[in-house]
């Protein structure tokens, strides 16, 4: 919560509820990875927050950019960037946009196996592919699914397979699990992407970068590491690993770049009881279908600021639409001052990240989650 972003809602009041982030806290953030990393590449997770401002400030500080769509791709090559600092990170893709995006300059390919593979061999000839393995995710406030990547040993006969069909085997690719605060959650991906480099190289084929994907936390309640313990772990793990053949590498952080850097307004439109004595019910203007879809399973704990200042009692913290998943913390209640009252504004810090872009378009009519960037 920056003093900045406090003024903007003094001053400009908006209407209902909306994002407000401040770009002087995504700067800090990306001058405080390529201290932390200085050796990587930086590649902003587009899908984090595409608003055109963040993406136009990080391409003028020189930062690459993963895309998940050819329409990923556009905003980025709109906001300054060259083709040659764009992936296309997502390992399912439709063939036509593999052509779209090769047409557009794009080079450098995600895939995870061989029909993938295959895709980008017909519709890009002689791209570099990364092939993405799994990771458990351990230690992960969002542990990700077996959705993307293949088994390592898979991994070399998919970069084997792009190597034949005339394509650039270039790397592997991980993704430890969002909100990863275990700076050494790195560690084995490294052994099993180091793993794979060997034999290939034994194949006579020589890989030459290692994406280490996203992960890097950023604030909500509990305490993070900072960019530099990730970079530490992560550079002492290549170094294990890879002994004197270091891989170039690239990071993909999109929560950790602009997480903190965004706060959500909200307003208190109903406090209820289902029962005497029973936990109170507090239902927002915001819920998962507006922007806090994050909240699924009570994974992402967002701090919530109030200017009232009673003791604080366990509520159930819900949305405002007519569906009954719509409650974002009821396995376990959050604690709000007992002397809120309808009406009231609610802050939510940390949520500068995945919440425009989760934001349903008209569900219940309610219009999608308005941003402003100061």
């Amino acid at each position: 919560m920056t003093d900045r972003i406090k003024n903007f809602l003094r001053d400009v009041r908006p209407e209902g509820p909306c994002l407000v982030v401040d770009l002087e806290v995504v700067r800090d953030n990306f001058e405080k990875f390529q201290r932390a990393m200085p050796e990587s590449r930086i590649f902003y997770a587009v899908k984090a927050n595409p608003a055109p401002e963040i993406l136009s400030l990080l391409a003028e500080m020189g930062s690459n950019f993963d895309c998940a769509s050819v329409q990923e791709i556009d905003m980025a090559l709109a906001a300054g960037a060259s083709a040659d600092r764009i992936s296309f990170g997502n390992t399912i893709k439709k063939e036509r946009d593999v052509a779209a995006a090769y047409k557009r300059g794009i080079n450098l390919f995600a895939v995870d196996c061989e029909a993938e593979v295959d895709k980008v061999a017909r519709q890009a000839p002689g791209a570099k592919v990364f092939c993405r393995i799994l990771c458990d995710g351990e230690g992960a406030e969002w542990a990700l699914s077996k959705k993307f990547g293949c088994e390592p040993g898979m991994a070399v006969d998919v970069l084997d397979h792009a190597h034949r069909a005339g394509l650039t085997a270039y790397g592997v690719s991980f993704h430890v699990g969002s909100q990863q605060k275990n700076p050494r959650a790195w560690d084995s991906a490294l052994a099993s992407a180091a793993e794979i480099f060997r034999t290939l190289f034994d194949r006579g084929i020589e890989l030459k970068m290692v994406n280490l994907g996203g992960g890097f936390a950023t604030k909500y309640l509990e305490e993070i590491p900072g960019e530099g313990e990730y970079g530490k772990a992560i550079d002492d793990s290549i170094r294990a690993h890879f002994g004197n053949r270091i891989p170039e590498t690239i990071i993909e952080p999109g929560r950790g770049m602009v997480g903190n850097a965004g706060v959500i307004k909200s307003e208190v439109i109903l406090i209820s009881q289902k029962a005497k004595d029973d936990i109170r019910w507090v239902y927002l203007d915001i819920g998962k279908f507006n922007g806090l879809a994050e909240t699924m399973d009570e994974a992402i704990r967002y701090a919530i600021e109030s200017d009232r200042n009673g003791e604080a009692v366990p509520c159930v913290l819900a949305g405002p639409t007519c569906d009954s998943v719509d409650v974002m913390y009821e396995k376990t209640p959050y604690p709000l001052p007992i002397n809120l009252e309808i009406g009231d504004e609610l802050l939510i810090a940390g949520t500068g990240a995945y919440t425009t872009t989760y934001s349903a378009v008209a569900f219940n009519g309610f219009p999608p989650l308005a941003s402003y960037v100061i």
